[in-house]
């Protein structure tokens, strides 16, 4: 059995690129002391921020995006007179109003010019200067720096973690599914070995019940789980022994009709978001910071085929009880063409691996000399001017 799942990582780790990912990707955990927990979700494909959420108060916006840009009128829910959210993401309308939701704008890795998805996620999860920086998972080393956490335990089921927690410190993964099928006494194997764990038991059934159905994401056609039940699956792990998660979603790439192409990704974030709140109940949510990141933003011009193609400056997203939300943070750097990085992306004006530290340091304590040594080499950080954390 053990051969057999050595082999399988190999053949999914050499076959499947990064980015050729399904809609949703196999979810990891981590258990380590404490009830706080987080969450860091992946949007593979570099989500356009200026789309999610709009800045339709710069008259330079429907200049740049003729097609692409809407305003209170035309399907964009106002957030603060300056800011709209994309209204097909009306859902999450309740999480911003209490305060469980927000942005954070003209964000980056320190990955710049070449912008390649490969490269650019590769920078994102490591948490280097840049690619060749260093080789494993930000979230993997920062297990190594919280405070007792040596009570943490690992199961490695299926397939191996993502970059963002791989590394020497050990970490449980569980897919949802994958293109290699497992074969049935590989599942009464699992089933005997862990049917004396409750949390494991739990969610292993209701994994097995996760919908499926097609899509296709950088030309690969790739079975993809159902967002709410990978979402499921994940709270029923932080309510549990764990604290740590963290899973993926793509299929943000939108060179060509960005309009249509864009819903599905969207509906998908939604429903991983607002089902975390649900399944996780408000005494674990409140506990709870999520952290969605990007590889990288896209350019501010829309292209000919209604489009936006790879550019820098993003947008993160924070939710939780644990983040003061209800707001939309960062310094706007402006959409006037000499204020884009390069004339034509939106310009970075905050590092989101600052966004990272902080929500590690809130939620377990990790030190900013560990955060800026060891989980992100070469940060600068001040943690005194993070106002989205609570406390």
């Amino acid at each position: 059995m053990n051969e057999f799942l050595l082999s399988r990582r190999t053949f999914l780790a050499s076959a499947c690129c990064v980015a050729a990912s399904p809609l949703v990707t196999p979810v990891t955990f981590a258990a380590v002391p404490g009830d706080k927990r987080f969450v860091t979700i992946v949007l593979r494909g570099a989500l356009d921020s200026l789309y999610l959420l709009q800045p339709y108060a710069d008259p330079m916006l429907k200049s740049y995006r003729p097609e692409l840009a809407l305003d209170p009128s035309s399907g964009l829910i106002d957030l603060d007179g300056q800011f709209g959210l994309h209204g097909e993401a009306a859902e999450l309308l309740p999480l911003w109003k209490s305060g469980e939701l927000g942005f954070v704008n003209a964000v980056s890795t320190p990955y710049r010019d070449q912008r390649s998805h490969f490269d650019g996620q590769d920078v994102l999860e490591t948490g280097g200067q840049d690619v060749s920086d260093v080789n494993t998972g930000w979230l993997n080393r920062a297990l190594a720096t919280i405070p007792r956490s040596e009570s943490r335990k690992a199961i490695d089921v299926n397939t191996s973690a993502e970059l963002i927690l791989s590394g020497p410190n050990p970490v449980n993964t569980w897919s949802t599914q994958s293109d290699l099928a497992i074969e049935p006494d590989e599942l009464d194997f699992f089933k005997r070995l862990y049917g004396n764990d409750p949390a494991f038991s739990k969610v292993f059934a209701e994994a097995m019940n996760t919908d499926e159905d097609s899509d296709t994401i950088f030309g690969t056609n790739a079975r993809a789980a159902n967002p709410a039940g990978v979402a499921k699956l994940t709270a029923g792990m932080l309510k549990g022994d764990y604290r740590l998660a963290s899973f993926s979603i793509g299929g943000w790439d939108t060179h060509v009709g960005q309009k249509g192409i864009f819903r599905k990704p969207l509906k998908a974030l939604v429903a991983a978001l607002t089902t975390l709140k649900t399944e996780l109940g408000p005494d674990v949510w409140s506990k709870t910071a999520v952290l969605a990141m990007t590889e990288f933003g896209r350019t501010v011009r829309q292209n000919g085929s209604k489009g936006t193609d790879h550019g820098t400056g993003g947008l993160a997203i924070i939710a939780g009880g644990a983040v003061r939300g209800g707001k939309v943070y960062g310094k706007w750097p402006g959409l006037r063409e000499d204020q884009l990085f390069e004339g034509r992306d939106l310009m970075p004006t905050a590092d989101v691996r600052e966004i990272a530290a902080a929500l590690l340091h809130s939620q377990f304590d990790v030190s900013a000399g560990d955060l800026t040594s060891k989980v992100f080499p070469g940060l600068s950080l001040d943690l005194r001017s993070q106002g989205f954390l609570r406390g």
